[in-house]
């Protein structure tokens, strides 16, 4: 049987009473968008995010995170040079300006892909890892189901537009996310100022990010434009121990890209705090327990509750724990037992498991006994017996 009880959590409900300004929703110019609190798993805005859109050049980060893995799985070093076919040279759009008699090294074609936009430098690194594009552009959806991207499809590498190249903005968040907590030994590329292959391309050193020189913790991760997807940004901005990432499409110009990038960052920091609203151990409930030496176990969280708490909101927030019940004894100390659901008005609900705060064993005799006697007397007076226990899986444990 499934219980349910909604509990008073003091510390999260004492830090509402502290807050002063209440937050206000952010209205985005573009025309969809998602935003993401990595610490907590927040999401703190979303609008027309699981819509299938032209990613254009911020498809990119696909290639590189093949690339990542590449390297990251021994196929490939950072010295490893990659051919330059006719169809990489001949490629438009943002380049690298790389030719058939250059072997750009692994390191070369990140700089050359995630500074400079470079569609030769992805066709380069298509070719190489897979053989030929069209074979990497399959790999590239494989990889984003693998990676629970669920509207994400892949025509090349590049972003250069194609009927199978789309990507919602979540996926595109889910795939920085990824990157960032996947690859942090190479991520600081993303915040590189400027990079142009063998002195070639002087106009085109420039990363696009416009946000990287403003002083509000951005580094990451990348732009894109087209005439049919408009103006695009997937970026990353890390202030003290919080780290959100957002990605904004279908802007009219790079001004309006920029200028909304900045306000999301500005708001994203501003108008959420993140607070420890239970310590871990903590009990926050208890549970029955079914012919256990004790009557009830306690629930605890094993590791701190950090929740993201809209500024001066004071109502709207509740927390509900579940568990099926009641347990059956024996439960070992740190067992898993339920799951507490934090929800907050305008944002993503957090699940938290809880834990037995203690071990359980079974009943004595003469306890048995007596559940033996009520249930035998429950019976005779035609009451239905009580609902059977359920037994939670032994905790596993691992070397």
């Amino acid at each position: 049987m499934l219980f349910r009880l909604t509990v008073f959590l003091t510390a999260l409900f004492s830090l509402l009473a502290a807050a002063t300004l209440p937050a206000r929703a952010f209205e985005t110019r573009a025309s969809s968008a998602y935003v993401l609190d990595i610490n907590t798993g927040t999401v703190l805005m979303e609008k027309s995010a699981e819509v299938p859109l032209p990613p254009a050049s911020m498809s990119k980060l696909m290639t590189v995170n093949l690339l990542f893995e590449a390297l990251a799985d021994g196929r490939v070093t950072m010295s490893t040079p990659f051919g330059v076919s006719e169809r990489a040279a001949a490629i438009g759009g943002s380049t690298m300006f790389l030719e058939q008699t250059d072997r750009p090294t692994v390191e070369d074609l990140i700089q050359g892909i995630i500074v400079q936009s470079g569609n030769d430098a992805c066709v380069a690194v298509a070719e190489g890892l897979a053989g030929t594009e069209d074979a990497f552009a399959r790999m590239m959806t494989e990889r984003a189901r693998d990676l629970g991207m669920e509207n994400s499809s892949f025509g090349n590498s590049s972003g250069w537009p194609h009927p199978m190249q789309r990507m919602s903005m979540k996926d595109l968040a889910i795939l920085a996310r990824h990157i960032i907590v996947e690859f942090p030994d190479l991520y600081h590329y993303f915040g590189q100022s400027e990079y142009h292959y063998k002195g070639r391309a002087p106009d085109n050193r420039f990363n696009r990010n416009p946000l990287l020189d403003l002083g509000i913790g951005a580094d990451g991760l990348k732009t894109g434009h087209t005439q049919e997807a408009g103006y695009g940004l997937v970026g990353s901005a890390r202030q003290g121990d919080r780290r959100i990432v957002f990605v904004v499409s279908g802007m009219n110009s790079e001004k309006e890209r920029a200028e909304e990038a900045e306000a999301i960052v500005n708001w994203a920091f501003r108008q959420f705090t993140m607070k420890t609203t239970v310590k871990a151990g903590e009990r926050v409930a208890e549970a029955d327990v079914w012919l256990g030496a004790a009557d009830t176990v306690g629930l605890v969280p094993t590791q701190d509750v950090d929740l993201l708490i809209p500024a001066g909101q004071r109502e709207g927030i509740s927390a509900t724990i579940n568990w099926n019940g009641p347990i059956a004894a024996p439960i070992a100390q740190g067992q898993e037992l339920a799951e507490m659901v934090i929800s907050r008005d305008g944002l993503s609900d957090t699940v938290v498991p809880l834990f037995a705060e203690e071990g359980v064993g079974n009943a004595g005799f003469g306890k048995r006994l007596t559940v033996a006697a009520e249930r035998v007397l429950a019976l005779l007076m035609g009451n239905d017996a009580p609902p059977a226990a359920i037994q939670p899986e032994a905790p596993t444990t691992s070397n």
